[in-house]
C-alpha cells in the first residue's frame, strides 16, 4: 500500500497560489448566497441618506453641498465596516469544523486567512459601487477625472485589505462570531467616527482632534477628497499609507499566531 507524503514546507507561491484558490471558493459562496452583501448594498445607502437629509443643513448648509464631502468619507467609513465581516466568516468556519477539512489538505497554514481576505474584495467593490451610483442619484458630482476616481477606488481596496487583518485576528480570539461582531463595533465606531468623515476636525475638542488629525480613517478621507473633488493628496496619501503599513506589519502576524493556536 502507497502512503501519499504531504510536503513538509511550501513555498510563497504555493502558499499564494492555494490562498487564491480558496479566495475563489469564497466568491462563489457570494454568487450562490448573495444575501451575504446585505449589509454593503443597504448600508451605503441608509448612512447616505440619514447624513445627507438629516445634518447637510446644518453641517454645510444644503444636502447638495454636504454631499461633496459626506460621499468620499463615507466611501472610507464603509470599506472599514465592510472589513468586519471577514473575522467574523473566518470565526464561522472555524465553530463549524471547516477549518478542519482544510488542515487535512496540502494546502499552506496561510492559505484560508489568505482566501478569505481577498474574497472580500468583492464586498469592499460592491459597497463602493452602490455608494456612488446613490450618491450621484442624489447630487453628487465628480469634480476631477475619471482617473483620479479609478486611483481612489484602488485606494479603498487596499484599505479594505488592511484593515481586515484585524477583524481576523478577533475572529481567531472570539469563540463565537457574535462575540466578534461585538468587539469589532466598539472597535471600529470610534475609530470612525471620531474622525473627519461627517464634520471637520476643527469643530471638535481640542483632544478628540489631536486625534483625528492622525487618525487612519480622517486621512484616508482627506486624500479621497483630494482625488475625487480636489485638493491636497500627497500629504493625506502618505500617512494613510503609512498606517496601512504599521496596522499590516502589526495584525498580519498576530493573526497568523492566533490562528495557529486556534486551530493546532
Amino acid at each position: 500500500m502507497t502512503v501519499l507524503e504531504l510536503p513538509r514546507r511550501i513555498s510563497p507561491g504555493k502558499a499564494l497560489q492555494d490562498g487564491f484558490t480558496l479566495a475563489w471558493r469564497g466568491v462563489l459562496k457570494i454568487r450562490k448566497n448573495p444575501e451575504q452583501l446585505a449589509d454593503v448594498t443597504l448600508q451605503p445607502i441608509l448612512f447616505l441618506l440619514m447624513f445627507g437629509y438629516l445634518f447637510g443643513g446644518a453641517i454645510a448648509g444644503s444636502t447638495s453641498a454636504y454631499l461633496q464631502v459626506l460621499v468620499p468619507g463615507l466611501m472610507v467609513q464603509n470599506t472599514v465596516f465592510a472589513s468586519m465581516a471577514t473575522g467574523t466568516s473566518l470565526n464561522t468556519d472555524v465553530t463549524k469544523g471547516v477549518f478542519d477539512r482544510f488542515r487535512s489538505m496540502p494546502i499552506a497554514r496561510s492559505a484560508p486567512l489568505i482566501g478569505a481576505v481577498v474574497s472580500d474584495v468583492v464586498r469592499y467593490a460592491v459597497a463602493l459601487a452602490v455608494l456612488l451610483v446613490a450618491g450621484t442619484v442624489m447630487g453628487y458630482r465628480l469634480h476631477t477625472d475619471p482617473g483620479s476616481l479609478v486611483v481612489g477606488v484602488a485606494l479603498m481596496l487596499l484599505a479594505g485589505l488592511c484593515f481586515c487583518w484585524i477583524a481576523v485576528f478577533v475572529g481567531m480570539l472570539m469563540r463565537s462570531p457574535g462575540a466578534v461582531q461585538g468587539v469589532m463595533v466598539a472597535v471600529m465606531m470610534p475609530i470612525t467616527f471620531g474622525s473627519n468623515v461627517f464634520v471637520p476636525s476643527d469643530t471638535m475638542p481640542g483632544w478628540l482632534r489631536a486625534w483625528s488629525d492622525i487618525s487612519p480613517v480622517s486621512l484616508l478621507t482627506e486624500a479621497m477628497r483630494g482625488l475625487l473633488n480636489g485638493g491636497p493628496v500627497a500629504g493625506p496619501l502618505l500617512g494613510a499609507l503609512a498606517w496601512m503599513a504599521g496596522i499590516v506589519a502589526v495584525f498580519f502576524p498576530l493573526a497568523m499566531r492566533a490562528y495557529r493556536r486556534r486551530v493546532a
